[in-house]
């Protein structure tokens, strides 16, 4: 893994508890993130990453707890002010526009950036014009970037399970994110896909200086691409650290990677 430039905290969660009912999805965990660092959380099914991620999003407000992003403290994100604020993601099931095609699905990703009103569009004169001119060059630059310019007009709905997750993780880009958040970007994955996905999201850290927050299953990939590791285990936080020192940490070995590793 190769040195990044990793700088100050510019996200915090602190003692974030989550219930549905009576049941306990996470439980008085805390952490935080630095600028331009990959930081991935793993656990076993069911451990609360995905529901982490819901937090940090907006999608999920938990009971207790505070997120600070920006140097704003709150209790609870909302989804539009995480997306106007520079947070995006995508998703563990795909979320796509299956009859569109690829180029028009990472164009859904820029609607936050559009300044044009609504009469505007509708006459596509002056201001909509060049916007639209402008979003088209971006979303172009993005389908060279993940190297998808031989399906750029093709419907998403019909392409193959992988080339799918980076048609998802480009429209997530076209938001031009200060933090992504990866929800199990590689599952479903052949060994090559992984390698490309991986090389990609190394690149979108490298290039863009964009921060990661990513949940994966592949051990593999995580010791390789992360920063920092945070391990939940059924909504509990039982490490936090470097990859080494998450990878020697007895409570891991034992709860989630195995005594085999």
């Amino acid at each position: 893994m190769y040195e990044r430039n990793i700088g100050e905290v510019v996200l915090e969660v602190k003692n974030i508890s989550l219930s549905f009912g009576a049941m306990r999805v996470l439980n008085n965990i805390s952490f935080n993130v630095r600028q331009g660092e990959i930081r991935s959380i793993i656990g076993p099914n069911g451990a609360g990453k995905s529901s982490m991620l819901n937090v940090l999003n907006g999608f999920y407000h938990p009971q207790e707890g505070t997120i600070t992003y920006r140097g704003e403290t709150r209790s609870q994100m909302k989804v539009h002010k995480a997306a106007e604020q520079g947070i995006a993601r995508t998703f563990q099931n795909i979320a796509l526009f299956k009859g569109m095609s690829t180029l028009d699905n990472i164009m859904t990703g820029r609607n936050l950036k559009i300044k044009a009103n609504i009469l505007q569009q509708a006459i596509y004169w002056g201001k909509a014009q060049r916007e639209e001119i402008e979003h088209r060059k971006k979303v172009e630059g993005i389908i060279d970037f993940l190297e998808i310019q031989a399906i750029r007009k093709t419907p998403v709905g019909r392409l193959p399970y992988g080339m799918q997750k980076r048609v998802e993780l480009g429209r997530a880009l076209a938001a031009e994110p200060e933090i992504l958040l990866l929800d199990e970007p590689m599952a479903g994955m052949n060994v090559e896909e992984k390698e490309d996905m991986s090389r990609f999201v190394l690149d979108i850290n490298d290039e863009f200086g964009t921060t990661i927050i990513l949940i994966e299953h592949d051990m593999g990939v995580v010791m390789d691409l992360s920063d920092r590791v945070i391990v939940l285990d059924y909504g509990l936080q039982l490490a936090d650290g470097s990859p080494d020192e998450v990878r020697s940490n007895q409570k891991v070995i034992d709860a989630y990677l195995g005594v085999a590793h």
